[in-house]
């Protein structure tokens, strides 16, 4: 058998005392009831009590000393076959002192002379029940040990299907933003294909480079503030050929803050949000800015535009959706993310410092 780690710390000491007290009074009821029965006089209830209180005496001893013992000695320390040596030993002091407790409170009620060794008969008969006993307690206590241990596989495979069921729905939202994104910017060098063919080829050429390195990257949750900055600086060189001088793009970073970790493509999609349903009516001075700022233990990232303010009634798309169901999967519900128009539209994302 495989040496686990055996523990009888069940509860405090009063508790312990309380529960082995309890076995300790039943299996002298049951002793005494075999013998009132194998007893041609019948039951007797001095002899029942003076079981019940032998039995009690004797368990709580047993109990008290294998506690004692494996407080300092354990399966882990000391192996298995030794541990259980040590635990049929501690059985027989715990028999002794029990018995010896018994004699003397018995000689308190009973107003006897109490004599120390004096019990020879009572150890040959009551060494055969402790050791029935104690095997019924440890058996009780490896199958407490084998039950906990396979509990725990099932709450660590628990865990593991939970952390591959996150990792999937994290790479499907990936998947699903890089078509979206793909459709996009597509469209964007079709339209330009007839009207300046070197500004499609750049796009072109861009979109590549943007793609490359999202599948080189495309099993990582996390990224630092810098990769993030080269995808969204990527892709805004894409749309800046769509925009021309419509817009203008401002990106505000502390400098200590550009090796912290950030979830993967989290700036692109509300970017892209904000180019979409914020300023694509803008005819001339729109204004995209994106700032990430610390705060304590807080990053905090801000992405303003002057379009379009948020409706009340605010029909999330796809790239808001998709930010809300990364963080949710990440730091679940341990994050916060608010859209304001005031005093000037924005959406504020707070996320833990990595």
């Amino acid at each position: 058998m495989k040496a686990e780690k055996l523990s009888f710390k069940e509860g405090g000491l009063l508790r312990t005392n309380i529960k082995y007290g309890i076995i300790g009074i039943v299996v002298g009821v049951v002793l005494s009831s075999f013998f009132s029965l194998v007893n041609p006089s019948g039951f007797q209830l001095k002899n029942a009590l003076l079981n019940i209180l032998f039995s009690f005496f004797i368990t709580i001893s047993i109990a008290n000393i294998v506690a004692l013992t494996q407080k300092y000695f354990n399966t882990a320390k000391i192996g298995f076959w030794k541990f259980v040596l040590l635990y049929y030993l501690c059985n027989l002091i715990g028999l002794f002192i029990g018995i010896e407790l018994s004699y003397l409170i018995v000689s308190l009620l009973f107003d006897f002379k109490y004599s120390l060794y004096n019990h020879i008969n009572d150890y040959k008969f009551s060494t055969f029940i402790a050791l029935v006993i104690g095997t019924l307690i440890l058996l009780y206590h490896f199958q407490r040990v084998n039950a906990e241990t396979i509990l725990k596989a099932k709450e660590m495979d628990l865990v593991r299907l939970n952390q591959l069921k996150t990792e999937a729905e994290l790479q499907a939202l990936q998947a699903k933003i890089n078509p979206h994104f793909l459709y996009n910017a597509l469209n964007s060098i079709i339209s330009l294909i007839h009207e300046d063919a070197n500004k499609a080829e750049d796009m072109t050429l861009k979109l590549s480079k943007l793609f490359r390195y999202s599948i080189n990257t495309l099993e990582e949750n996390f990224s630092s503030i810098n990769e993030e900055l080269e995808i969204l600086n990527a892709y805004l060189a894409i749309e800046k050929v769509r925009f021309g001088n419509r817009i203008e793009f401002k990106i505000e970073v502390e400098d200590n803050l550009l090796s912290h970790q950030i979830p993967r493509f989290l700036l692109q999609p509300l970017v892209e949000n904000a180019l979409k349903h914020g300023l694509k009516d803008s005819i001339q001075n729109g204004i995209l800015r994106v700032a990430i700022t610390q705060n304590d233990d807080q990053i905090e990232i801000y992405i303003h535009d002057n379009g379009h303010p948020f409706p009340k009634e605010l029909n999330a798309g796809y790239g808001l959706k998709s930010t809300y169901d990364k963080l949710e999967l990440l730091y679940k519900g341990n994050y916060n993310l608010a859209l304001n128009n005031s005093p000037e539209k924005h959406i504020k994302i707070s996320i833990q410092k990595i």
